[in-house]
């Protein structure tokens, strides 16, 4: 049996790859360990949605061929796929394969070592067919007490900014059965929590059937759990999905909705799909159908052209939304990307104090979320007990809660009344 290490860089799709993975690798006779000293096989699963996720991602394999030279190294995922040249000019890896490669990736290690050259680079996310797909593996976390899922790939969106369509390739989704299948086996394998992951779940269809249908059958299923939904967009069409939520206790209150910008005029130069009025009526019918929704977000400060008066109207927005928790961005070019070739770039002196300001908002949002749940009896699920003896965990609306450990059971869904002394705070998405 040989040992194999995963490095996962990035997002929760990243981890979903990298649970499959370790589902193929296994298969082939490796065993998976947590530490890259005792691996025969490294694989970074790499990141590139900024330059700097990409700088970090070839850190990362550079890191690792220093300090175990005699491992054989495979670097797959999006900076893999968009940045591939790079990655062979170090010299540091010894295959690279783009994201749907990962599929094969035992035979193409098999076929490395024999000493078979070009390999990896062959077929690309673009190219992909926009059918349901089928992943061919189940879903595997030695070292997770959450299980994320892939239901979903790809993106039709393109916005101005983003470098993820052409990493991830059109929207596709992942076939019904084998999706509810992957579920039912973690849930089989003693998981209290599904993440279903895609670059937008709620692009999911398969023969007519949509994300709710699925979330529905999922819920279905027999055990203690409950489902999580990441990476939504706030688009008109997916108010049906509000139904399913609440009308189904097992899933989590808690949705991330892209906003990226509180100016109309900025979004339909991002190339996003909505204005603020379609954004802000999709938030208000969340919270009255699901009291207690964590909703979070994320946004761009500095993008190119952005006036004060944009972002003025932007953090008044922001202000309105009380947003649970916001992921802050400064606009950094992606080389790439339409919005990487605009010459209307803002200073980074401003692009600062714009930051500031939100930030501070933000915080605001984020109390007053907090303010607004104690006292509320929450479905927590703890999965760290720290050395000083306190147990970490989530809310169902992703609320962080630190608590005394005493008679604490990792791992399961238990009830804790919100008390500001256990409050760690509004989690990150």
């Amino acid at each position: 049996m040989k040992n194999a290490f995963i490095h996962t860089l990035g997002c929760r799709l990243n981890s979903a790859d990298s649970a499959l993975l370790v589902s193929r690798l296994e298969q082939a006779g490796y065993t998976i360990v947590d530490d890259a000293a005792t691996a025969a096989l490294i694989v970074v699963n790499s990141c590139t949605v900024t330059a700097e996720a990409a700088r970090k991602s070839r850190q990362a394999v550079r890191k690792f061929r220093a300090a175990r030279p005699d491992a054989f190294l495979v670097v797959t995922g999006c900076s893999a796929e968009m940045d591939r040249d790079s990655f062979l000019s170090d010299g540091a890896a010894d295959l690279v394969l783009t994201n749907p490669e990962k599929r094969e990736i035992a035979e193409m290690i098999l076929e490395a070592a024999a000493g078979h050259s070009g390999l990896g680079g062959k077929i690309k996310s673009l190219d992909a067919a926009t059918t349901p797909f089928s992943e061919a593996a189940i879903s595997k976390f030695p070292f997770r007490s959450r299980a994320f899922l892939k239901i979903q790939e790809g993106c039709n969106n393109f916005c101005s900014y983003c470098i993820v369509p052409y990493a991830r390739g059109p929207e596709r989704s992942r076939k019904f059965d084998e999706a509810l299948a992957d579920c039912r086996r973690a849930v089989e394998a003693g998981f209290p929590e599904l993440v279903l992951t895609g670059v937008n779940t709620c692009a999911y269809s398969d023969s007519g059937r949509d994300l709710g249908a699925l979330v529905r059958e999922i819920c279905r299923l027999p055990g203690e759990f409950r489902v999580r939904l990441s990476s939504t967009e706030p688009h008109p069409h997916n108010r049906s999905l509000l139904d399913v939520m609440a009308e189904e206790p097992r899933v989590c209150r808690f949705l991330h909705l892209s906003l990226q910008h509180g100016c109309d005029r900025i979004l339909r130069g991002m190339n996003r799909h909505y204005t603020t009025a379609e954004y802000a009526a999709f938030v208000t019918a969340a919270r009255a159908r699901i009291p207690g929704i964590h909703i979070g977000s994320d946004l761009i400060v500095g993008y190119p052209g952005e006036t004060d008066r944009d972002f003025e109207e932007s953090l008044r927005f922001v202000e309105a939304m009380d947003f649970a928790n916001l992921h802050l961005f400064t606009y950094s070019p992606r080389s790439g990307t339409p919005a990487a070739r605009l010459a209307e770039r803002i200073s980074p002196e401003v692009a600062q104090q714009r930051y500031r300001k939100l930030k501070q908002t933000a915080e605001r949002s984020r109390r007053k979320f907090l303010e607004s749940q104690l006292g509320q009896k929450l479905p927590v699920i703890f999965e760290t007990i720290d050395n000083d003896g306190f147990a970490r965990g989530w809310s169902d609306n992703y609320i962080a809660f630190r608590v005394p450990a005493r008679s604490i059971e990792l791992d399961r869904i238990v009830t804790i009344t919100a008390a500001p002394e256990f409050l760690a705070g509004a989690a990150e998405a």
